[in-house]
């Protein structure tokens, strides 16, 4: 990795011709990169950590100014319990992945002695955008060199001291490895985004992580393909048959374990024969975790009759606008769903219309005894990730067995989802032959295609 103040045009070209060599690599070769990386950042923890604190500091001061959403600094924090050593145990999934590249999935003879073969490739070189989160510099160079791509890396200025601090520790791991050191750039120069959003040429793809802003911005400015979500306004659904201790426990979970991440319920939909039975548990947990629920009428009213009078004066009551509102904080709205004529079945169908109006196709569960309601729910709700009794925050590269992921897209092409190894790759055909042309095929040549299935 090279920490560079080179022009976007020259980071970009050097990261071009760096990822045809790095195509070009071992298994061995790419994995001993990993391996340097892992224990150079492990060596330098305590460097890192104090230039962390520096950013921290810096963007307490805006937060408390107003300058800053608190929850960006949340994100920025990598003392957080657990969290450097998940960006260290990260690289090491990556690693023992199976190599992602090359692999054969169709083979098909054409002719007798001309084999069709469809095998993966590198994307190329990868433009990764990010705002806060220091831990995605080594994600980011983990994945890219397992999956072969060059990828270049422009980080927001409230990462600074951070991300100057890993990318030196990952760019002297590299000097004694094969991977060239211009396959991973971490640009410094001012006003890059928008120059670098230009060079088609160079960049094969655009990774934004951070703000609905920054992504969407991303989307409008970028000269080529962007994979990301500019939301994650995701939903929890409790039907009417929902178990008590479960629905506590999956809500609170969702909400509470990270509310800043992108994969925290924003709105909770109860079914209205569930207002009295299920949702004053569900409520309680929240509340006891510092949870403010902004309510629709009728899950009000609900509460008032079973919650503490203290805990009734905390309710707030929900606006449209809450139900269309990434919070990111300990903030949940609620919306009571009702059954259709009288049919509690049928309000699934409520629960789906309102998701797919509101959602941002990121990730939204169910909670149900039914698995005929939750096939029903799964498959009419348009999202990339849908789940049945369980938590929103399964939504994850790391906890879906993928190492660690660049991000997660919410596109209807390519990748989906947590985006890990699998997402960084393409295909490509490959057809050997010994001599054929076209025009010994068809009504003027004579000769005819096979087209049989290989096995692969």
């Amino acid at each position: 990795m090279s920490l560079t103040n080179a022009s976007p045009e020259q980071a970009a070209r050097a990261a071009k011709i760096s990822s045809r060599t790095l195509a070009t690599l071992s298994t061995d070769a790419r994995n001993a990169a990993l391996d340097a990386i892992h224990d150079a950042l492990k060596d330098s923890k305590e460097i890192i950590l104090a230039a962390n604190s520096k950013d921290m500091e810096i963007a307490q001061k805006s937060a408390a100014g107003g300058e800053l959403n608190p929850s960006i600094v949340k994100r920025l924090d990598l003392s957080r319990k657990g969290k450097f050593e998940d960006m260290l145990q990260g690289i090491r999934d990556v690693r023992e992945l199976q190599d992602p590249v090359g692999r054969v999935d169709l083979r098909t003879e054409l002719d007798n002695g001309l084999v069709l073969q469809r095998q993966t490739c590198p994307i190329g070189v990868l433009l990764i955008i990010f705002e806060a989160r220091p831990e995605v510099i080594a994600n980011i160079a983990s994945l890219a060199i397992k999956s072969a791509n060059a990828a270049i890396l422009k980080g927001g200025k409230e990462s600074t001291e951070s991300f100057k601090a890993i990318a030196t520790v990952i760019s002297r791991a590299l000097e004694s490895s094969e991977v060239p050191n211009d396959s991973i750039q971490l640009v410094t120069t001012r006003d890059a985004v928008d120059p670098l959003l230009e060079l088609s040429q160079y960049i094969d793809l655009v990774i934004p992580r951070g703000s609905n802003q920054l992504v969407s911005y991303c989307q409008k400015k970028a000269h080529m393909p962007v994979l990301g979500h500019a939301d994650g306004l995701c939903h929890l659904y409790i039907h009417s048959d929902a178990d008590k201790d479960m629905s506590v426990d999956v809500v609170v979970d969702s909400k509470t374990d990270y509310p800043a991440a992108c994969n925290a319920v924003e709105t909770l939909l109860v079914h209205e024969q569930a207002l009295d039975t299920v949702l004053p548990s569900v409520a309680s947990a929240l509340m006891a975790k510092g949870v403010v629920l902004r309510c629709d009428l009728s899950s009000k009213a609900a509460l008032s009759k079973h919650l503490a009078n203290e805990q009734v004066l905390l309710l707030q009551d929900a606006s449209d606008a809450d139900y269309a509102t990434e919070f990111l904080d300990l903030i949940l709205a609620i919306r009571t769903i009702p059954s259709i004529d009288g049919n509690p079945s049928s309000a699934v169908d409520a629960a789906i219309d309102h998701i797919n109006t509101h959602g941002s196709h990121h990730t939204d569960a169910i909670l149900t005894s039914s698995k005929e309601v939750a096939d029903r729910f799964c498959n009419a709700v348009d999202s990339a990730c849908k789940f049945w009794n369980c938590s929103t925050r399964f939504c994850d590269g790391m906890r879906f067995g993928f190492g660690t992921e660049v991000g997660i897209s919410t596109n209807k092409v390519h990748a989906r989802g947590p985006v890990g190894l699998e997402g960084l790759m393409i295909h490509e055909y490959r057809l050997a032959g010994n001599g054929q042309t076209a025009a010994m095929y068809g009504a003027s040549g004579g000769r005819k295609f096979t087209h049989k299935k290989l096995a692969v």
